[in-house]
């Protein structure tokens, strides 16, 4: 252990940045470890715009610790924005783990081990999945997280810090497909990836009306219950420039422009079969805009707006007046 340390040091210490078989890692700031002591917190981000706010947030979470931004894809654009807006931290890094063999890579391990705040970029969820789940990467994902230290995820990023995953294997699904087929090839689910407490039972999405992702989501919530994998399924689905700032008690503030939705299923859908569309009612809803919050693990909130979903032979609507989806 001693050795691989000062190896991750060595490496790290060379001009900011380390290249491996499946990872490329860039770093601003202090070459040295912090010993700062982080506080649990989740930044649960909707995509589109990032949120100067969320980031500030999670930042101060990290009590001046290295910030690490984790991504299967693109660059390392994040680490000068960051760095800018939390000018109090040791440091602010990139890694990019592209491959199962990155994946396990020792340096890699020891990366997220030393952050004192992880940041999942957007990007494809199956690629974070098919790369980084079963693998020591994530085993350490786990342990931060385990250890206190907060997260926070966008689009993508976002939708693997739930209990439950949409997963796009498959390709992306679009409400439609998916309310004229639970079971269409593309709804592929996972479970387990991470382990937030404050998070366990729920699924998460993001660019929710931009892209008209409620009729898929509550089809996710059918299928999670029909396929038993817990009775009553939840969800939080997020507008794009909008974010959910989740204390570790389960205390969530919601900011930005858009809404955030606290969707809860009765249990079991009335039809949910292959081949055939979705019938779920009395799906009941709280939507919640800046200024506006909820409490996870009470699954109550204050300032927002109740009402509910239903779902007949595949068609979405809402008790708001004229069926108003959002």
């Amino acid at each position: 252990m001693k050795f691989l340390l000062w190896g991750w040091l060595a490496a790290m210490s060379a001009a900011g940045a380390a290249t491996g078989n499946g990872y490329v890692y860039t770093r601003v700031g202090n070459a040295g470890d912090s010993t700062a002591r982080p506080a649990a917190g989740y930044f649960l981000a909707g995509g589109g715009t990032d949120l100067d706010e969320g980031f500030r947030w999670l930042c101060g979470k990290a009590n001046g610790g290295d910030f690490l931004i984790l991504r299967a894809t693109g660059d390392d654009a994040y680490n000068a924005y960051v760095r800018g807006l939390c000018p109090a931290l040791n440091s602010v890094a990139t890694l990019v783990v592209s491959s199962r063999e990155g994946a396990r890579d020792a340096f890699v391990a020891e990366t997220v081990r030393h952050a004192e705040a992880l940041f999942i970029a957007g990007g494809d969820q199956a690629n974070y999945l098919n790369y980084w789940q079963g693998s020591t990467l994530q085993d350490e994902m786990n342990a931060l997280i385990a250890r206190g230290a907060p997260v926070g995820g966008t689009s993508a990023g976002v939708d693997v810090m739930g209990e439950f995953v949409y997963s796009a294997l498959r390709d992306t699904v679009t409400s439609a497909e998916a309310l004229g087929d639970a079971f269409h090839e593309r709804v592929t689910l996972a479970r387990h990836f991470l382990k937030i407490p404050v998070l366990a039972g729920i699924i998460t999405d993001a660019h929710l009306a931009a892209r008209d992702r409620m009729g898929r989501d509550v089809v996710f919530l059918g299928r999670i219950a029909a396929q038993d994998w817990t009775g009553e399924p939840k969800g939080i689905f997020i507008d794009e420039k909008t974010a959910v700032l989740v204390e570790g008690d389960g205390k969530a503030t919601v900011v930005g422009a858009g809404a955030a939705y606290f969707v809860r299923g009765p249990g079991k859908p009335e039809n949910c079969a292959p081949g055939e569309p979705l019938t779920f009612h009395r799906v009941a809803v709280y939507r919640v805009r800046m200024g506006g919050g909820f409490q996870l693990l009470l699954w109550s909130g204050t300032g927002g707006t109740d009402y509910a979903y239903d779902v007949e032979k595949g068609v979405l609507k809402s008790t708001q007046a004229g069926g108003v989806i959002y």
